[in-house]
């Protein structure tokens, strides 16, 4: 395929490509599949067909699990024998698939808690919305240091990757998760949320806010901001129990393992 050799094996980016379609299909299916149980289980004869949960000497193994241990083996085969293609791009998509498998149950791990389905959970869709939107723009070769031209500019390239890099400081203090860490790829990205007003519970905003910018930052981050946030949380991975702020043990439902 001439089109996929020149965009991407000539580019070097095919195994980025192939970890990033690994990222989102495992994605979308393992959500798929983790609604379609928890529907299920709603029902009054419970755990039924093929799918289900997967229990091991009477534990839950969350799919967390399968991505740890899958990212372990890929980061092994690839550091001992960093293989060509297509082994290299085949460990790639792999790595993707774990790194999914581990993000969708972000709030787990976040929490130590079971709260796949709890409110928080909600937490694990913006840590699966961040790493894709990371890995694309990787895909895309943004570079977050940028390149040198001549030993003239260092100083200037030295002076942007510090304020690069303070700007996306910045934005993660005032509590702008998604803003700081893809601004590190994307200094645009950065700059506007350093820019732009801190959320009220940040660190910025509790030692600098108080008075009308404290109040502004509420109006801004308020009720209409959360219910935006969460209608695209749910979106993407189903609406949570909102009466339950978690679920414990074994008892949790809704995902394959």
């Amino acid at each position: 395929m001439d089109w996929y050799d020149r965009v991407f094996v000539d580019t070097g980016r095919a195994a980025s490509m192939w970890a990033v379609v690994g990222f989102l299909v495992t994605f979308v299916v393992v959500r798929g599949l983790t609604r379609r149980i928890r529907a299920k289980q709603r029902k009054p004869q419970g755990r039924t067909g093929l799918i289900h949960d997967i229990h091991i000497g009477g534990v839950h193994v969350h799919h967390q699990v399968w991505g740890i241990l899958l990212v372990l083996v890929v980061g092994a085969l690839e550091f001992r024998f960093s293989p060509d293609a297509p082994w290299g791009e085949i460990l790639a998509g792999l790595f993707g698939v774990g790194a999914a498998l581990v993000l969708d149950e972000f709030a787990l791990w976040f929490y130590l808690d079971d709260v796949y389905w709890a409110e928080r959970g909600r937490k694990s869709i913006d840590a699966v919305l961040i790493g894709g939107a990371l890995g694309i723009l990787l895909l895309l070769e943004a570079s977050p240091i940028g390149e040198t031209r001549g030993e003239s500019a260092m100083w200037s390239y030295l002076l942007g990757i510090a304020v690069h890099l303070v700007t996306a400081l910045i934005s993660l203090l005032k509590g702008k998760l998604a803003t700081g860490v893809l601004g590190v790829v994307v200094p645009l990205i950065a700059l506007v949320g350093a820019l732009r007003l801190a959320k009220p519970d940040s660190a910025w905003a509790r030692r600098r806010y108080a008075g009308r910018k404290l109040e502004r930052s509420r109006r801004r981050f308020g009720a209409r901001y959360v219910a935006r946030r969460n209608r695209l949380r749910d979106l993407f991975g189903g609406t949570p129990d909102l009466k339950k702020n978690s679920v414990s043990g074994n008892a949790e439902s809704g995902r394959p393992r």
